[in-house]
């Protein structure tokens, strides 16, 4: 796949994303006016009552899960098109998109609302935009299980 330019503009304090470029479709998310942003989201916030995702201006089904203690709880499942995508942490900065339970794309991002993306043979242009979409309005990546105890048990020990 050749290079392809992705505009992405994040108002996270205002609850604002659109993710154009060349030859993609403008993917958008927004959150409900006047609801206070929280503080880990870049977005603003997991609940998706309050979260309007469109692809070229038709609505589309978005689903996050909470974000607790395991990697999956950081999810993040969208229907468009056909199709069932599902943003994933893989790791402590990436997470993983797949389409119909294949995986798509590997995606990195700290919540600045810059994307590093690598896609696999076959991505689409709806694939590249949405990934993108997903990455800048959660953010990629979470600790393993077990780090993550590790830290609340050494919070608590003076």
């Amino acid at each position: 796949m050749t290079t392809v330019y992705v505009q992405i503009d994040l108002d996270g304090p205002a609850g604002t994303l659109r993710v154009s470029g060349h030859e993609l479709p403008t993917v958008e998310l927004v959150r409900a006016p006047g609801t206070r942003p929280d503080a880990h989201t870049p977005i603003g916030t997991r609940k998706a009552a309050l979260l309007a995702l469109t692809v070229d201006g038709e609505p589309a089904g978005l689903k996050a899960a909470r974000g607790r203690l395991l990697r999956r709880s950081y999810r993040v499942d969208v229907r468009t098109g056909g199709a069932r995508y599902r943003l994933v942490p893989c790791d402590h900065d990436q997470s993983r998109l797949t389409r119909n339970g294949r995986r798509i794309g590997i995606l990195l991002c700290s919540g600045d609302g810059r994307v590093i993306d690598t896609w696999e043979p076959g991505a689409t242009p709806l694939d590249i935009a949405l990934g993108n979409t997903l990455a800048a309005a959660f953010g990629t990546g979470a600790a393993p299980w077990y780090e993550t105890v590790g830290d609340i048990v050494s919070e608590l020990i003076p």
